[in-house]
């Protein structure tokens, strides 16, 4: 597959940086003082419900909107400057929009007369991987092809960043599968990814980092290794026999929310390390024992549960 090239500016800023970005609409304030740095070759994943200010920080990044206050920049360029800044990314928006007349193929050839370039070869090999009919005409597509359209265009240009705000809505489980593909296939030509999703399997699947962003502000940014950390994990006990030794275990280090379904079945959770626990079930007649790893979205629940209160 084809490398992606940088320019001069490119290989030493960073692919996004924003600094203190923020966005008002009159009385709402949509995004609030959002500093982000995301380095060259990164998946990174853009977390947020509905109304987080995901969109809006997209469109801010694109030069679709006026920050309010603060700065962002593309691989240096200040995105203002739209006609440089677009030089360096592509796009995939929630929800794509076609010329209705045209046929698929006639998009995609649109599409990358405007862009940075593309791989021609590897755009016709993705036609083929995600189904797409090109010959058919925009206003016949379902929400889904089109869909596909905007992603092909995308994965085959050579933008060095793609920018993909819920690029997967429409697609059904096995063209999904086929955008993660895609997204790997990207990280190894070099290109950088920044995926705005809610769909956190999405994201667990192919992002190396993450942030949440709730409410306009940005709550975290860390690796998902680092999420899964500030979780508790919860622990299910079944014993055999009464054990009166565990009657104390909410009072051993990392321990906590211990509740007794009865005399024989506890579940705790767990924020620390095992050993304590571990010692003191080694003297108990334990029959079972499971360990649940929360998933990405219970932590992000909890994130914005935390939040809230």
């Amino acid at each position: 597959m084809t490398a992606i090239a940088h320019s001069a500016d490119t290989d030493s800023a960073p692919a996004v940086r924003t600094q203190g970005l923020t966005k008002r609409f009159q009385s709402t304030l949509a995004v609030d003082d959002l500093t982000l740095t995301v380095p060259r070759g990164e998946i990174f994943g853009f977390l947020g419900p509905n109304g987080a200010g995901k969109s809006t920080t997209i469109r801010m990044l694109l030069g679709l909107l006026r920050p309010t206050g603060g700065s962002a920049e593309i691989f240096g360029v200040p995105t203002t400057d739209v006609e440089r800044a677009h030089e360096h990314l592509a796009h995939v928006p929630a929800d794509v929009a076609l010329w209705p007349g045209f046929t698929g193929r006639e998009c995609l050839d649109l599409l990358a007369g405007i862009g940075p370039g593309t791989d021609i070869a590897y755009r016709d090999e993705l036609i083929a991987r995600f189904e797409l009919d090109p010959h058919k005409r925009a206003r016949a597509y379902s929400t889904g092809n089109r869909q596909k359209v905007a992603l092909v265009a995308a994965f085959a240009t050579r933008a060095p960043l793609l920018v993909l705000d819920e690029p997967t809505s429409g697609l059904d489980p096995l063209m999904e599968r086929e955008f993660r593909r895609c997204i790997t296939e990207a990280a190894e030509r070099g290109q950088t990814v920044f995926l705005s999703s809610h769909q956190l399997a999405e994201v667990e699947a192919v992002c190396s980092r993450v942030g949440i962003l709730r409410a306009g502000r940005l709550v975290e940014v860390a690796g998902l290794d680092d999420l899964r950390r500030l979780r508790r994990t919860e622990v299910v006990v079944e014993l055999a026999r009464p054990a009166p030794a565990l009657e104390r275990v909410a009072e051993l280090p990392g321990v906590a929310d211990v509740r007794w379904s009865s005399t024989l079945e506890l579940t705790l959770a767990l924020t620390g390390p095992p050993g304590p626990v571990l010692r003191a079930l080694g003297e108990a007649d334990v029959v079972r024992l499971d360990m649940r790893e929360p998933s990405l979205e219970e932590i992000f629940l909890d994130y914005y549960g935390q939040a809230a209160a």
